[in-house]
């Protein structure tokens, strides 16, 4: 997938960076822009040299969600949604949920719904002390989508959840800290280089294991203990056969540095 006018797509270091690259516009989303983030994350999926992603926007936004002139001119022709929850955000969220590979969303800037949406569908968020989340939604008389019904509760818990849904007010970067919206608040000028880092810092660790360890974690919130120890011994069987595996525990018995290879 060759860049577009909207995403970026950079390799280094084992890191996919995905851009969002419309900051004119704070990187609202049009149809060309959902289908080209959907085809960065296949990408970044699929890149055997990628071993973590990071996402972030250009300017002075992460997202503001949904490109509204784009969405008037179809309520204007009797369109509606046309289809864009089921074609485009289901399929984006779904993608970076079930990445094997860690995600981490730099949030430079304000990221509002279907926008935050995607950093909350993303394994760590650092957030510019600039960012703030807003899940403007019912701003607009609709209800949520991109799966921030299912991400949100079970980051800040289902009271903080429904404050944050009904009364659609902005939750700055002091507060996302407080309530467990993000893992780390920088300064602007730190968060590139503190993003970037955290994602190479895990493109460098046991890629299957990190695998396992999401996808436990993903059955585990809807599973029961019993199912939820069974995924853990099924998932555990295969990194047990990994080379990260034996190369970091003889690392450990010889009081050695392990070193992954991600297999």
């Amino acid at each position: 997938m060759p860049d577009t006018d909207s995403i970026r797509y950079e390799l280094a270091d084992g890191v996919a960076t995905i851009t969002l690259n419309r900051p004119g516009s704070m990187n609202s989303l049009t149809t060309e822009a959902k289908e080209s983030l959907l085809a960065a994350v296949e990408r970044a999926r699929s890149d055997s040299a990628a071993r973590a992603v990071l996402i972030t926007g250009a300017g002075r936004a992460f997202c503001a969600g949904q490109d509204l002139t784009e969405h008037a001119g179809a309520l204007g022709n009797n369109e509606g949604l046309n289809g864009t929850v089921r074609k485009h955000y289901n399929p984006i969220v779904l993608a970076l949920t079930r990445m094997p590979k860690p995600v981490v969303a730099a949030v430079n800037g304000a990221a509002a719904g279907a926008g935050a949406a995607l950093a909350f569908a993303c394994d760590l968020r650092i957030a510019s002390s600039k960012a703030s989340f807003l899940m403007a939604f019912a701003n607009v008389g609709l209800g949520a989508d991109s799966g921030a019904s299912w991400t949100l509760p079970r980051l800040v818990g289902h009271a903080r959840a429904m404050e944050m849904l009904l009364l659609a007010e902005p939750v700055k970067a002091a507060r996302a800290l407080e309530i467990g919206l993000v893992n780390q608040v920088v300064e602007p000028e730190e968060l590139d280089r503190t993003a970037r880092g955290l994602a190479e810092r895990l493109a460098a660790g046991p890629t299957v294991a990190y695998s396992a360890i999401k996808a436990e974690v993903g059955f585990g919130s809807a599973l029961d203990l019993e199912n939820a120890l069974e995924i853990e011994a099924k998932l555990q069987d295969q990194c047990v056969d990994t080379a990260d595996h034996l190369n970091a525990t003889l690392a450990f018995l010889e009081k050695q540095t392990p070193s992954f290879e991600g297999r």
